[in-house]
């Protein structure tokens, strides 16, 4: 399932890293959750109560937000059709990505697209975000208009940074390397491969910019 043959990873195995991926990224908040849980079995006192209500509250919330993301992101959507309103990618794009730390600037307009296309974008803020570490702005712009719009999505703050291997990980030369931990931005290129668009990454003073066009 590595790769380790040197080969791009068949479709059974593409399917298992995304589940991997999926739960990697759904592990931390259910834990907590769990955690919450606990401390209201083992104590009596308010204080630790009122802190365990809240933790399991601020972690009920995060798992609910990255399902609603993951779901449009690696999922079918829940929908028949073909295509996947912007306005609904926006919202769950703010509920995943958006903290005290992060802010999400979003100037596409609301329109329908192919669900593929939209993937896309909601994979590159995924890509831009782990390049602000200690957080910053993501800013997602349009390039072009209409169906065969592209994307570019600025990722801006302190240390702004490469993720390790990212622009190895997206070239799809690389496909026999894929591994659960590099899968989300091997599937992000395949994404923009579908589209007919091309997927790079760029770095700049403060900033690191992906594109697809």
């Amino acid at each position: 399932m590595s790769g380790t043959s040197g080969l791009a990873p068949d479709a059974l195995d593409l399917a298992a890293l995304l589940c991997s991926r999926v739960c990697h990224d759904l592990i931390n908040p259910v834990g907590a959750i769990v955690n919450g849980l606990e401390v209201m079995d083992s104590s009596n006192k308010a204080e630790d109560r009122e802190f365990a209500l809240e933790l399991i509250r601020k972690s009920a919330t995060s798992t609910s937000a990255r399902l609603q993301f993951c779901r449009i992101a690696y999922g079918a959507a829940g929908s028949a059709g073909t295509q996947i309103d912007l306005g609904d990618a926006q919202k769950v794009a703010r509920g995943h990505l958006e903290d005290a730390k992060t802010k999400l600037t979003w100037n596409l307009p609301h329109m329908f697209m192919a669900k593929n296309r939209v993937k896309l974008l909601l994979n590159m803020l995924v890509i831009a975000q782990q390049a602000i570490p200690r957080g910053g702005e993501l800013i997602a712009d349009p390039l072009g208009e209409g169906e065969t719009m592209g994307f570019r999505v600025r990722a801006s703050g302190q240390n702004a940074r490469e993720p390790h291997n990212m622009s190895e990980q997206l070239n799809l030369a690389n496909a026999g390397s894929v591994t659960a931990h590099a899968v989300q931005p091997y599937y992000t290129a395949l994404l923009a491969q579908d589209c007919g668009l091309a997927i790079a990454l760029a770095v700049e003073t403060d900033a690191v910019v992906v594109t697809a066009s």
